[in-house]
């Protein structure tokens, strides 16, 4: 039952709304089916699957409003919980924030289900396992690698006529590979709606030839140096950024879009102006769902352009407070990127340092976007166009803000956490210290 098409789910919604008594009520309903397998020494260590639907109620009189959730699904059970919402939205406190349910809304058509990612099994899990380990004991490495897959389903309906259906499918694959002498170590990760489009042999390759690449890493001083960062090194510094663009924290000064005043960088050129940024739910590489979770209906729309910020995000109370659109939180985040290859941007390279990935990445100052955190996984000297060795890894101070005003280069976008990405070339990237982790 976990998967229910568009009519199973519809039927469940309008059920439940039948024993509703409230001014408003809102019913959710989800499910997803998905399956992992982990290994670690060249071995698998586990795997297994799982299977959920559960329903959210949203029940309101007047200002007040109470949640239930279930995951029964028979008559009594839906009466139960649409009961239980109201008991608790009777006694609850008025909101200040209140604002009405949507009524009917009109949605694009997105794809994000493939029915070759719904149809994996444990066999492919196996196959694409003894494939990523394979690609490792080939070149005497230890590999530590983990695949997981879904499939899922979001209904939405109440009592003011709205209903929403979207499935989805996604499989992630990410797998480090470390030497036998533990001095080098490779990582790679993928993400797709279309599980046809993985190669864990061709993925994994990678993560080895990083590994084999970075043994015996030279210990380099810190300082400000030329960076070229692959998507899985900037995707974490990006996304903060891209989903902090909220217009209620930056009127009220908690942003870095924030200005004195109560004023915004709404408007203004923020980044350099090879910087494009929007969001598409349509997009064939990134697709996202139609809605928002509020149901609020998704579009493309457009975030930065040309370095300036042409949009921000807000919730409906915000919107009609202050008489602007209501424009939900992106579902997917796309950056316009060049021709070049990661090769090219190499090779036009004097003398910089190529990154891998970033982990552990805290906030220093939010007001700011400025981070920290430590590069992982293979870390390289760059000089005169080609990559002479491995050096040891480094903390960072950063702020993407900072980052996409020193650009040098931008790379082909590749798809990273449901998101497009390209590869960057980044100047006076600030490192701080050394870290002697591999």
């Amino acid at each position: 039952m976990a998967i229910l098409s568009k009519e199973e789910a519809q039927a469940i919604l309008k059920k439940a709304l039948s024993f509703s008594k409230a001014d408003e009520c809102e019913v959710t309903l989800s499910g997803n089916v998905g399956g992992n397998i982990r290994y670690a020494r060249n071995e698998v260590s586990t795997s297994g699957a799982e299977e959920n639907v559960s329903m959210s109620v949203e029940s309101r009189f007047g200002k007040r409003s109470g949640v239930a959730t279930i995951n029964e699904f028979d008559d009594k059970s839906l009466e139960k919980v649409i009961r239980r919402s109201e008991e608790i939205a009777r006694i609850a406190p008025e909101s200040p924030e209140y604002i009405e349910l949507l009524g009917p809304q009109t949605y694009i058509t997105t794809r994000e289900h493939f029915d070759t990612t719904a149809k994996i099994d444990p066999a492919f899990r196996a196959e694409a396992a003894a494939k990523s380990i394979k690609a490792a004991a080939d070149k005497g490495l230890t590999a530590a690698g983990f695949l997981e897959h879904y499939t899922r389903f979001i209904a939405k309906m109440n009592n003011k006529g709205l209903f929403a259906y979207h499935p989805s499918t996604v499989v992630d694959f990410s797998v480090t590979m470390r030497t036998e002498d533990g001095t080098g170590s490779g990582y790679v990760t993928q993400d797709f709606s279309d599980s046809s489009k993985l190669d864990t042999a061709i993925a994994s390759k990678i993560a080895a030839d990083k590994a084999v690449g970075s043994r015996n890493a030279k210990a380099l001083e810190p300082g400000k140096y030329t960076v070229i960062l692959e998507p899985a090194a900037s995707i974490d510094l990006l996304q903060n950024m891209f989903f902090n663009m909220d217009q209620r924290n930056a009127e009220e000064g908690r942003s870095f879009l924030s200005k004195a005043g109560g004023l915004t960088k709404l408007g203004e050129k923020l980044v350099d102006e090879r910087i494009n940024v929007y969001s598409d739910p349509t997009n064939p590489e990134v697709p996202s769902s139609p809605f928002a979770g509020d149901g609020r209906p998704q579009e493309k729309i457009t975030w930065i352009d040309k370095g300036v910020v042409k949009n921000m995000y807000n919730s409906r109370y915000w919107a009609a407070k202050k008489g602007v659109k209501a424009v939900p939180a992106p579902g997917n985040v796309i950056m316009a990127g060049g021709n070049e290859s990661l090769e090219d941007m190499i090779k036009s390279t004097k003398r910089g340092i190529l990154v891998t990935r970033l982990w552990y990445i805290r906030t220093v100052d939010p007001q700011t976007l400025l981070y920290t955190g430590l590069t992982r996984d293979g870390t390289f000297y760059i000089e005169n166009g080609k990559i002479m060795y491995p050096v040891k890894n480094f903390r960072f101070n950063e702020s993407p803000v900072i980052m996409l005003n020193n650009l040098e280069a931008l790379g082909k976008p590749q798809r990273i956490s449901g998101s497009l990405i390209p590869p960057m070339k980044i100047r006076d990237f600030t490192f701080t210290s050394l870290s002697d982790a591999v």
